[in-house]
């Protein structure tokens, strides 16, 4: 029996301690952070890529995508996956400076949490903005690493990672429209089934905190194809159902009914449903593992 349970115990004791030192101290702001180190190497190869020919692009993106998995599977700690306590005191602090200052005033926050042009949103949509942000980056950042590490152990919640954030960086329309083609493919395949799961984990922590639950599963079904991405509108969508609000990125989309305009005392409602999410998310994984390792 004892021999039983020690991969058990081993696997729960990396998890609780990653986890715990995620939530006590965040995910550290620095130069020298190895996120941060991965964005300048992609950064100097982004640069160096060539700028015409589609086929050539779409090659060098591929070749770009590979060795950002190769360089994050050799990378260090479980924790730099999970950057969700950094995401919920950056929203907070937009919070508090929206409120008491305006936009100008949360500016650094909100550049943080959104790419958007901060300095033409009025209040309401810097709020949205916010509220959007831990929505979407709950399952980028916490529940499809956490998915992941199931999955596949640490290498595996860091290979997405490497893959999400070369997303971010040049899976778009523009310039890298071939070069990030690539990416921005795998990407939305590897967020696939998180996303989905954290719209229904947001689901259930919307019930739990006495928002709107059955509102929110509603809106998260009719208008999660709104967006361009297949993936981050579900559980944007569910979070404008259950705040009873309507999410707006001017001129690309809008979530939910405009029951009430978006303002910062919504984002610290976000910021509790968000927190739950990552509560369930937790026992489900520590669950899965130790159903896993019964299995063995």
């Amino acid at each position: 029996m004892e021999t039983f349970f020690r991969p058990v115990i081993a696997t729960a004791a990396v998890l609780a301690i990653a986890l715990g030192l995620e939530l006590l101290v965040g995910d550290p702001v620095s130069r020298w952070h190895p996120v941060a180190l991965f964005g300048r190497v992609m950064g100097v190869l982004i640069d160096r890529a060539p700028a015409a020919r589609p086929g050539l692009q779409l090659f060098s993106g591929l070749v770009l995508v590979a060795g950002a998995v190769a360089i994050v599977l050799g990378a260090a700690l479980l924790m730099t996956s999970f950057s969700l306590r950094q995401l919920q005191d950056e929203a907070a602090r937009a919070g508090t400076l929206l409120a008491r200052e305006g936009v100008t005033a949360a500016r650094g926050p909100l550049s943080a949490l959104v790419s958007r042009n901060i300095d033409e949103l009025p209040p309401s949509l810097a709020a949205s903005a916010a509220v959007e942000s831990l929505a979407e980056n709950l399952s980028d950042s916490f529940v499809a690493p956490l998915l992941y590490y199931v999955l596949l152990g640490v290498p595996g919640a860091l290979a997405y990672r490497a893959i999400n954030t070369l997303d971010a960086m040049i899976g778009y329309h523009g310039r890298y429209e071939y070069l990030g083609r690539a990416a921005a493919k795998l990407d939305d395949v590897a967020s696939y089934i998180p996303a989905r799961i954290t719209a229904a984990l947001l689901v259930i922590s919307a019930g739990l905190v006495g928002a709107k639950g059955l509102q929110a599963a509603r809106i998260g079904i009719r208008d999660h194809s709104r967006t361009a991405s297949p993936n981050s509108g579900w559980p944007m969508a569910v979070m404008a159902g259950a705040l009873e609000t309507q999410l707006e990125k001017a001129g690309y989309y809008r979530l939910g009914d405009a029951e009430q305009t978006p303002d910062p005392a919504m984002i610290r409602d976000a910021i509790r449903i968000v927190r739950w999410a990552a509560v369930l998310t937790c026992g489900l994984v520590l669950a899965a593992l130790i159903t896993i390792s019964l299995g063995r």
